[in-house]
């Protein structure tokens, strides 16, 4: 799944779906898509990504606490 970067919109390949869908897990695995060379891939913050639509990621995937009033 590509996502993108709240601050330059670069976009980010996630490669563990399960941190992604985790509330539980405030950063994710995935590797940049800048250039030409395939990047390393990094622990990103999941609150500084949004989908490539500029959409934010559900308050579900982000908030354990989501259901609680």
């Amino acid at each position: 799944m590509f996502l993108k970067t709240r601050q330059d919109g670069s976009l980010v390949e996630v490669l563990n779906l399960q941190q992604l869908f985790d509330p539980f897990a405030s950063t994710v695995q995935g590797r940049l898509h800048a250039g030409e060379e395939l990047q390393d891939s990094e622990a990103l913050l999941k609150a500084d990504l949004l989908f490539p639509s500029s959409e934010a990621l559900p308050r579900c995937w982000l908030d354990p606490s989501y259901q609680r009033p």
